[in-house]
């Protein structure tokens, strides 16, 4: 048993790192520590978690197989229900959403109540067991404008609320990206980013290289934020592992210090747009 307890202590350590190393500050704004909700029959939980999945079309079948199949495992693994423990109230909400274009959001699973192996085995049934679908354009600021008024319909209260975004390219239709990502952080909502980067860029394709960049310099936001790259294909299981115990630990590591070359984006925030704008015109 002190052995389990040891090892579990490792990956929670590893994982505070992992965000530390991650983490990145938007003007230092923190997001308000949620002790009151105005639902009196609201359920406390420890985090309300939005699983926010790209199906835009750059996602070929196998990648989406991948991608459910890592929550699926990530949300059943010893690790996530050792998490799920140590928190203030040992449960979780979650709701799986699959998005694309700026109109096309479903949620695919309601929210759900997660306090232990029944529960977590149940949802992913739930997800593994939903047909697969594919839809057009990439709209990560659609994603996170659908997810945000989900919070204020769960029925669940949060000390903690997490819109995870999950998805193999940038924002290239839609409102832009940056507005809609700080209004969800004033409103106190984390965004953590999951991108994957399997295809390499080739001419005419709406990949870049730099992907994972994107996603910290345009997509996440608030306390603790952070990203987890995928780069290879026995990476998911493992990765999504991570970045859900990371989230349902609710780690907040002191905020790296970003040097001042580093304040503006690395990279444009509207790069998805400008790509799709010169290869068909609109």
């Amino acid at each position: 048993m002190r052995d389990r307890v040891s090892k579990f202590a490792v990956i929670l350590a590893v994982a505070a790192a992992l965000a530390g190393l991650a983490l990145l500050s938007h003007g230092g704004r923190a997001a308000p520590f949620r002790l009151a909700d105005s639902r009196p029959n609201a359920v406390a939980v420890d985090v309300e978690l939005v699983l926010a999945v790209d199906v835009s079309y750059s996602m070929d079948p196998d990648e989406q197989a991948l991608q459910r199949e890592g929550y699926v495992t990530g949300i059943t693994s010893r690790e996530f229900l050792q998490a799920l423990q140590q928190g203030m109230n040992g449960k979780v909400a979650l709701t799986y959403v699959e998005w694309a274009g700026p109109t096309d959001q479903r949620v695919l699973v309601p929210w759900r109540l997660i306090d232990g192996p029944q529960s977590a085995a149940a949802l992913a049934k739930e997800i593994s067991s939903a047909p697969y679908r594919r839809a057009a354009r990439t709209s990560i600021s659609g994603a996170l404008s659908f997810s945000k008024p989900l919070f204020d319909s769960s029925g669940y209260h949060g000390i903690r609320r997490v819109i995870d975004v999950s998805g193999d390219g940038t924002n290239n239709s839609g409102e832009r990206l940056v507005p809609v990502r700080d209004e969800l952080i004033e409103a106190g909502i984390t965004i953590n980013g999951l991108p994957i980067l399997l295809k390499r860029p080739t001419p005419g394709s709406m990949d870049i290289e730099n992907l994972d960049v994107y996603y910290e310099d345009c997509v996440i936001g608030g306390p603790a934020s952070f990203v987890i790259p995928i780069r290879e294909r026995d990476q998911f299981k493992g990765a999504t592992r991570t970045k859900l115990v990371l989230e349902i630990a609710g780690r907040t590591p002191a905020p790296r210090v970003i040097p001042a070359a580093a304040s503006a984006p690395r990279i444009s925030c509207t790069i998805g747009e400008r790509m799709w704008r010169e290869r068909w015109g609109d």
